[in-house]
């Protein structure tokens, strides 16, 4: 057996080589989805795995994200990379304008709160012309130099994406050591006891919907920086939303890692259908997520990490007798 230092380090290796092994176009581009995804759940795992406060909304940070790299480009001519602490900025503060409220509000309360202003951001989008309403918002067709991130293929995106996982990866390890870590997970056990332990618990969830709102802004403008295009559909689709909820799930949420394994079985899983079954698969995109949120929800609701934590002790007994 594999200790987990070993195995992370095989991880990272596997990681790095992945684009330099399999070099070819459809391999590269299921690399950097793959990332994206691990990035957005990783994100929403901040909020919605460490803390419990599972928002279904978090399209509207991904979208924000997605839209000021273009819009500053379209507006002023601006590299589209100085859209993105602009986008930061934005997220925090509707992330701190939408806390107050939706934080009074728990269980499904909170989760069907955030769908709603994810969708009311979305028609709004939809109908502001000076975002492009539904016609949505193109990128430079050619990069005029480096800071326009134009490139010919995939191997620049892969790595560029894989580095802002690994500072992601890294700031969330930070905090399950630190007192706020601790924080979010007495809260997501039990609010009431946490509270009455001293914990600040509306403090707390509103610091971890900000970082969780920033790193997902993030996401959303890797995503364009690397299409070149967004509407609304595409930047607040609730099927985004689901998809970071689903991925940090399957893998295990409130685990540093869970979101990674989440992503590395459900993109690829996802990118077969699509190519199978050409347009068609798009819709089985949703019947994939419903299946395994009946799946996970009846037979595994800690994800496929919780299940190894459990089975590797009696592989090891096996192994030893």
């Amino acid at each position: 057996m594999l200790s987990p230092r070993v195995g992370l380090c095989l991880l990272g290796a596997g990681l790095l080589l992945y684009p330099l092994i399999l070099s070819g176009p459809f391999y590269r581009d299921i690399g950097v989805t793959f990332l994206l995804a691990a990035i957005s759940a990783s994100a929403w795992n901040i909020v919605g795995g460490y803390a419990g406060q599972v928002s279904v909304g978090h399209s509207m940070f991904f979208g924000l994200g997605a839209y000021m790299p273009l819009l500053v480009y379209t507006l002023w001519g601006w590299p589209p990379i100085a859209g993105i602490p602009i986008g930061i900025a934005l997220a925090i503060g509707l992330a701190a304008v939408i806390g107050l409220p939706t934080f009074r509000l728990t269980g499904h309360y909170f989760s069907m709160a955030t769908i709603a202003v994810a969708e009311l951001i979305r028609i709004l989008f939809g109908t502001w012309d000076l975002v492009g309403a539904a016609i949505g918002l193109q990128g430079p067709a050619v990069g005029r130099g480096w800071w326009d991130l134009t490139f010919r293929n995939e191997l620049p995106y892969y790595y560029i994406f894989l580095a802002v996982l690994a500072v992601l990866l890294l700031t969330t390890a930070a905090i399950e050591r630190r007192r706020f870590g601790f924080y979010l997970r007495a809260i997501k056990a039990s609010e009431r006891a946490a509270k009455s332990l001293g914990v600040p618990v509306r403090q707390t969830k509103m610091k971890a919907l900000a970082l969780s709102a920033a790193f997902t802004s993030v996401a959303g403008s890797l995503y364009v920086i690397k299409t070149g295009f967004i509407d609304p559909d595409s930047g607040f689709g609730i099927l985004i939303s689901v998809q970071m909820l689903i991925v940090a799930a399957l893998g295990g949420a409130g685990t540093l890692f869970g979101p990674l394994i989440g992503a590395l079985i459900l993109i690829p899983s996802q990118t077969v259908t699509n190519s199978l079954f050409g347009g068609g698969g798009s819709g089985l995109t949703y019947i994939l997520y419903g299946g395994i949120i009946v799946l996970i929800a009846r037979f595994e609701p800690g994800g496929l990490l919780d299940l190894w934590y459990r089975l590797a002790p009696k592989l090891r007994k096996r192994a030893h007798v």
